[in-house]
């Protein structure tokens, strides 16, 4: 039986901090007038976040990287405009370097509040942002199978995303501070496998039916069919301070997709791994990033990311191909080349306080780093 191929157009959303461009620090409130500017100028793509220092940006449908790359630079560079007529600046970190949580304030809003409510100081420590890319995958059984087997591949990505090495002025010894925040929520992390579309719909129609959550949109896993979209989003990485990252990231999720589904197409399928062992991946990418390497199943023991990287780009070179994202996918190596966001912050408040710069001032620098980074062209 033919089996019809996904559109597998995608799209990406971005949150960012908003700081203040005199302190560097995370803005306490919201500034009057901003969101109105914000959506006046940008629509629906534009929306507030969970707290009052974080907003969150949405490219429309993409079916080529180029319009994918055009989209992100408009979104980042009217933010940053906007935010500079009400003296502030969008920062692309999944935490501060220096921001305290406790002096965050969520979002006015009956669903922020609901969160707010529910989760209480789970909730208010959620000073995090992340980067989600969908692809477009119309059937939702489908979507289902791919999610089982795409979970394999998710440390990969987060290794190549990491940008929150800092939690409120300490320096963490983690790549991905953002996920020991995250993994407080109920709902999040690695999904459980699905045998079916039936066995995920009883879960979610149970936990609707008991009042526990009231849509699948409170299911936090790293990778979910979207309640919203008919896509498969992948939610675990953190935000790429450089936009030319996040954009490799999402051409690889994408290709990745498709090359399961050419799995499926021929009758094969990718193995299927246990929770335990995909989970430490992914501790090793939350804590090391890249630079430690992860466990290759089929070994039995930890190898370099850089070959792990050559041989995911292998797979998906037809699909690269197919899509005309061979340099996106290629950018990665200039990621692992140079590193992260996470690497960037380090060396930067590193090399500051070898200067003989205070902690504070060390930090300060950093926040420069990541706005001058954030308002780059692609």
């Amino acid at each position: 039986m033919q089996i019809a191929e996904p559109s597998f157009t995608f799209g990406i959303e971005e949150e960012y901090l908003l700081v203040d461009r005199d302190s560097r620090d995370l803005i306490a409130e919201s500034r009057p007038g901003m969101m109105e500017a914000c959506r006046d100028r940008l629509g629906d793509a534009v929306a507030p976040e969970f707290l009052r220092s974080q907003i969150e940006v949405a490219t429309p449908v993409c079916s080529t990287p180029g319009e994918a790359r055009d989209q992100i630079a408009r979104l980042r560079g009217a933010l940053g405009e906007i935010a500079a007529d009400h003296g502030c600046a969008p920062v692309a970190a999944s935490t501060h370097p220096f921001g305290n949580w406790l002096e965050q304030k969520p979002t006015e809003g009956e669903r922020y509040i609901q969160i707010d409510e529910d989760l209480q100081l789970v909730a208010r420590r959620l000073l995090t942002c992340g980067m989600h890319v969908h692809v477009g995958i119309e059937d939702p059984e489908l979507r289902i199978d791919l999610m089982n087997q795409a979970v394999y591949f998710l440390p990969h990505l987060l290794a190549l995303s990491t940008s929150s090495p800092f939690w409120g002025g300490a320096e963490t010894g983690l790549m991905s501070y953002r996920l020991a925040v995250i993994d407080e929520l109920p709902r999040a992390g690695l999904p459980e496998r699905f045998q079916t579309l039936g066995d995920y719909e009883r879960v979610v129609n149970i936990m609707t039916g008991a009042g526990l959550i009231e849509d699948a949109t409170k299911l936090w896993w790293d990778i979910r069919p979207s309640a919203r979209f008919p896509t498969l989003e992948m939610r675990i990485t953190d935000i790429c301070t450089q936009a030319a990252d996040g954009l490799a990231i999402a051409a690889i999720f994408r290709c990745l997709c498709r090359m399961l589904w050419r799995l499926r197409r021929n009758n094969q399928r990718w193995r299927i791994y246990s929770r335990t062992l995909v989970n430490e991946n992914r501790w090793r990418a939350q804590r090391y990033g890249f630079d430690r390497g992860l466990v290759d199943f089929g070994r039995g023991e930890v190898v370099p990311y850089a070959d792990l990287l050559e041989e995911v780009l292998d797979l998906i070179e037809e699909d690269a191909a197919h899509f005309g994202c061979t340099g996106e996918i290629a950018h990665a190596r200039t990621v692992l080349a140079r590193g992260t966001g996470a690497h960037r912050q380090r060396a930067a408040w590193r090399a500051a306080l070898d200067a003989g710069r205070s902690p504070g001032e060390a930090l300060r620098g950093v926040v420069d780093m990541l706005i001058d980074e954030t308002l780059a062209p692609p």
